[in-house]
């Protein structure tokens, strides 16, 4: 586990202190090598404040020679249409989630006041050949990889638990729609290197998702490429002063 802990002398204020735990040794060797971070925001996700935002960018740039914030905007209305909402609806829901997403975003990286960092929805990246790639390489194996398919599934299935009543099962209309909105955000975790022109690069979220053993696990199917990386951050717990 890696603590960066709060430094009275910060020039924006104290330094947040945020734990970090590299998935594997390869991971924290990459996290050693401080090229890149990257800092993925899903719409609607109360846990990416501005404010939060702002003290992950400030902590991460104390390690990481470049951070870049991506947001998702892909398959969002799709989500809400298959949750029920008109079409219409779920496409005005969806813009407006994604925008007050983009806004918090902007927010906190200007409340960081950082140089170094880049912010982008992952609607910039569907036109690049290197996204394209890997995209189609990600919906191939969704097709002939259980072991993949059923983490993925696991992830839709969390992911749709958040927008239906407890007692609502997914439909294999709303399972898929979760799966393309998954599918879309794949390929930061295959090869961002490829996609950013960095070095190396360590994906980051507040919580181990379950394609994490599988993409950087498992020494068979579809995997993350030896330069790409993946760390829990999340902030650390304030010690009570005795």
């Amino acid at each position: 586990m890696l603590t960066l802990p709060n430094s009275p002398n910060f020039p924006n204020g104290p330094l947040p202190s945020f734990q970090a735990v590299p998935f594997s040794d390869r991971c924290r060797r990459l996290w050693g090598d401080g090229d890149h971070l990257l800092i993925g925001v899903s719409p609607g996700n109360s846990y990416f404040s501005a404010g939060r935002i702002a003290e992950l960018v400030r902590w991460a740039r104390e390690s990481f020679d470049r951070v870049d914030v991506v947001h998702a905007d892909l398959h969002v209305a799709a989500q809400f249409e298959a949750a029920g909402y008109t079409a219409e609806h779920a496409e005005r829901r969806a813009a407006k989630e994604v925008k007050a997403t983009a806004r918090r975003i902007r927010s906190g990286v200007e409340q960081a006041g950082r140089s170094g960092v880049h912010c982008h929805p992952l609607s910039a990246f569907t036109g690049d050949p290197a996204y394209r790639r890997l995209r189609a390489t990600v919906d191939l194996a969704l097709e002939g990889d259980a072991e993949l398919a059923a983490a993925a599934e696991g992830m839709a299935r969390s992911f749709l638990a958040a927008r239906l009543t407890p007692d609502h099962r997914p439909t294999p209309t709303q399972l898929a729609a979760g799966l393309d909105y998954i599918a879309a955000e794949l390929p930061f975790f295959l090869d961002t290197p490829a996609l950013l022109g960095v070095r190396s690069s360590i994906s980051c979220y507040h919580l181990e998702l379950p394609l994490t053993p599988v993409l950087f696990g498992r020494a068979h199917g579809l995997r993350a490429q030896p330069r790409q990386g993946y760390a829990v951050v999340r902030p650390a717990p304030v010690l009570a002063a005795v």
